[in-house]
């Protein structure tokens, strides 16, 4: 996705294995590397990937020539064309705000894809949890340390009841399979079942 600063979006449950943003593509299709801007001091400088840099003037990236949204997984979302004869003198992040908007849009599609591949759970399971999560949030209405001890409880309840399945899939999934399920890349998985495990992810 590019090593420069720009905004970001992830889902609670997928983090940053499903990291999206609005990535640039110039008019020849390839990605340009990060802008960079000097610090004024002289001592180092800024590396910045936000598209709203690309619009080709003195001192910024290159001009973009579309937009597209993209996934730290590797997925890219649809190309959205800029109409640079359009958009004139206009500021880039005025101008590309609608193509923008379809980016994250793109990726939102993207992300409940994402969660719809992951390995299902059963409704009484689904149910369970929105009623605990409706029933909590009322409490916090009421009473915000009884909210937090509640999910306290939640956190301690998924460290006893995953333990020793993490073992068991650990020991049974393949890496690849185990990732797809949880809707993670394979680092994510592996970390993830480690932290149930209790073991070191680095083992």
């Amino acid at each position: 996705m590019g090593d420069g600063e720009r905004e970001t979006w992830t889902t609670d449950e997928f983090g940053s294995c499903h990291t999206g943003a609005v990535g640039v593509l110039l008019a020849d299709g390839t990605v340009p590397p990060p802008a960079f801007f000097d610090a004024n001091s002289g001592a180092g400088g800024q590396s910045v990937s936000q598209w709203t840099v690309y619009d080709g003037r003195t001192g910024q990236g290159p001009r973009a020539a579309a937009l597209r949204a993209v996934c730290s997984c590797g997925w890219t979302g649809p190309e959205q064309y800029l109409d640079w004869k359009q958009i004139g003198t206009q500021d880039l992040q005025d101008a590309g705000a609608d193509a923008a908007d379809t980016c994250m849009q793109d990726w939102d599609t993207h992300s409940i894809e994402v969660e719809r591949s992951a390995i299902p759970l059963p409704e009484p399971v689904t149910v369970l949890l929105a009623q605990l999560e409706v029933e909590i949030e009322k409490l916090a209405k009421s009473s915000p340390l009884a909210a937090v001890r509640a999910a306290r409880r939640l956190e301690v309840l998924a460290m006893q009841t995953a333990y020793w399945p993490a073992h068991e899939a650990r020991r049974d999934a393949a890496p690849g399979h185990a990732a797809a399920a949880l809707g993670l890349d394979e680092s994510g998985a592996r970390m993830l079942l480690a932290r149930f495990g209790r073991w070191s992810p680095y083992h």
